[in-house]
């Protein structure tokens, strides 16, 4: 973690329901919106709104963003142990049998012992500088950049200065600079911080609207299921806060990542894609260059993607 007076830096594991500490039962997480810890887990109280996350899954970085503000709650938790040693080092396996190992003493049970005990259950929200990074870096690259490379914590402190060079060595220094701009003072301010929550809470719904006016099909590629399709802001959400109706398009995941990071832009004078130095190398990317947008644009979405523009081309 930064020393000093300065925003900390986190990198969180989150895998869904198999993310387990101490022989819980995991943790409720939306890797986009919120991350949800309890007091039973180290460094539970060092996390702090302003801090940077890197988000990850064991295996791959899934994004960054900024702690936006942190809710506790008192709740009552069943704790699972090894019926031989008494400790909660236990996990449950999915191919072996028994069920269950302890990896304190080594025994092996189906049937764990069980405790309830009561813990404080922290829940984090950080949607609204969210930005995907999936797979940029892989997890040995982010074990090293944390402060205890060998560290086995759900919750790491990292370097950041090292963090942000090794995501600019891969070309998405933007992404980082959009975390690193959101200054500390938005997230204290109590109705700003409010309207931040109510606004992303959106986020789905803009999506669908974009569906329903759209339909499956990415703006810069054409069709494609809506699975691997995104609702893609044309302005920083993370600026602004809010949800324009005509403010966004639905693109692929990956279009999208390129789109927020200045890879791939839009002339607004011809409506044409104009694809950064750095994908020429890549046919599919690269085949891009010069198409009209599949998709028809209003004046406002337009008026939106030449301020795009003007950023990432003549800003």
């Amino acid at each position: 973690m930064d020393g000093g007076t300065g925003p900390g830096s986190w990198l969180l594991m989150t895998v869904g329901d198999n993310r387990q500490h101490g022989g819980n039962a995991g943790y409720d997480d939306q890797v986009d919106v919120y991350y949800t810890w309890d007091s039973t887990v180290p460094n539970h109280a060092n996390v702090r709104p302003g801090d940077r996350i890197a988000l990850w899954d064991k295996d791959r970085l899934l994004g960054i963003s900024v702690v936006e503000e942190i809710t506790q709650e008192t709740k009552e938790k069943l704790l699972f142990k090894c019926p031989a040693c008494a400790m909660a080092g236990i996990k449950a396996r999915k191919n072996k049998s028994p069920l269950y190992k302890c990896y304190k003493c080594g025994a092996e049970f189906d049937v764990p012992t069980s405790q309830s005990v009561i813990v404080t259950e922290y829940r984090s929200r950080h949607d609204a500088a969210w930005t995907s990074l999936d797979n940029l870096l892989r997890g040995p690259d982010l074990r090293s950049l944390c402060e205890s490379p060998r560290s086995q914590l759900s919750m790491r402190a990292m370097r950041w200065d090292d963090f942000r060079a090794a995501i600019a060595a891969k070309g998405a220094d933007r992404a980082v600079e959009r975390v690193d701009h959101r200054h500390p003072d938005l997230f204290f301010p109590q109705g700003h911080r409010l309207e931040i929550v109510r606004v992303r809470r959106g986020q789905r719904q803009f999506r669908e609207h974009l569906l329903a006016r759209q339909g499956e099909s990415c703006a810069f590629t054409g069709g494609a299921p809506a699975r691997a399709l995104e609702a893609g802001h044309l302005y920083s959400y993370a600026q602004l806060g809010v949800h324009h109706e005509h403010g966004g398009l639905l693109l692929r995941r990956d279009i999208h990542r390129l789109f927020d990071d200045g890879w791939l832009a839009v002339d607004p004078t011809t409506l044409r894609v104009d694809v950064a130095d750095p994908l020429a190398r890549y046919p599919q990317y690269s085949k891009l260059e010069g198409r009209r947008l599949r998709a028809e644009l209003g004046d406002s979405q337009v008026t939106w993607l030449s301020r795009h523009w003007s950023e990432h081309r003549t800003g």
